[in-house]
């Protein structure tokens, strides 16, 4: 194995991922729609081209003549159709085109506590993906392995980062589902496992989820990102009437969207691992990081 083809491999977990093949020396072609890619483009072994991956012909052509195929293409925002898009027919196209150029070894991210019967739009619809691949793997010989992430964590993520910029601004922070559990882990631990998975013959036909050392409660981790920031804030649990509301006015404010009643309903299912599947500790990453590793507290600045 030689080439790899990363779709997303320009966003936040993309980026990584291509680091890490970068170390092992693989070669790794990203598509992206907007160019420069400058999170992915200074290194070595990287190819960014532009192109657009829903495009059946322009991923007919991505697709030829690489070893393998690693998806980490997703939203956490949109509408039914917007979610359907990205997260069924797009794999549903991936699969078919590597079926047709003979590219049998497929990488999929996926999500924990995926269900298609779950309570958020982004949760059935990633299952429903999964189900999609996993029949084209048993019908047309595809080598597939599928990961399902907690919340993904790092010094540059779109998470504790942003909760720390929040209670710069605020003097309180007013908290939807603050009760909500999850078991975050570290980038550089997802991109490590899939890197191994992708390498691995071990994983073909698996299903592996990835999770760190410890739970939290989203109250406990927006604690920990003001303590990291230098500016703890008091929180302010919201009651599910006032959550609804708040996600309804974030939904609709310019710019990118940082809370929606979809994401209310995905944390109803815990974010945590179910014990089902192999985790880290089988894909290599023996000491997964804890959050504090990477966001350690600060002392806040004197006034």
């Amino acid at each position: 194995m030689q080439k790899i083809l990363v779709l997303g491999g320009s966003g936040f977990i993309g980026h990584h991922v291509c680091e890490a093949l970068e170390r092992v020396g693989l070669a790794t072609t990203v598509p992206t729609r907007r160019l420069p890619a400058r999170s992915v483009q200074m290194l070595p072994r990287v190819t960014v081209v532009r192109a657009d991956v829903h495009d059946p012909a322009q991923l007919s052509a991505l697709v030829r003549g690489h070893d393998a195929v690693v998806n980490l293409v997703a939203i956490l925002h949109g509408t039914a159709q917007s979610f359907d898009h990205v997260h069924v027919q797009l794999p549903r196209l991936l699969a078919r085109t590597c079926v047709e150029q003979g590219v049998r070894r497929l990488v999929h991210m996926s999500a924990l506590g995926v269900d298609v019967n779950g309570p958020s739009m982004y949760l059935r619809s990633k299952a429903q993906g999964d189900a999609v691949l996993q029949d084209m793997a048993a019908r047309h010989g595809l080598r597939l392995t599928l990961l399902q992430p907690s919340v993904v964590f790092g010094a540059d993520d779109r998470f504790i980062n942003v909760f720390a910029q929040l209670q710069a601004l605020a003097p309180v922070v007013p908290l939807a589902c603050a009760q909500a559990r999850f078991q975050p882990v570290w980038v550089q631990d997802v991109a490590q496992a899939l890197v191994t998975a992708l390498l691995s013959p071990t994983s073909h036909g698996q299903r592996y989820e990835l999770v760190g050392p410890e739970v939290f409660t989203l109250a406990q981790l927006v604690r920990l990102a003001g303590e990291w920031a230098g500016h703890p804030r008091p929180i302010w649990p919201l009651p599910e009437a006032l959550a609804q509301a708040q996600a309804w006015v974030m939904e609709h404010l310019p710019g990118p969207t940082l809370m929606s009643r979809d994401n209310l309903a995905s944390m109803q299912t815990p974010n945590v691992s179910s014990g089902k599947c192999p985790g880290l500790s089988a894909l290599g990453v023996r000491h997964a990081a804890p959050i504090s590793s990477v966001f350690p507290a600060r002392t806040p600045p004197a006034r």
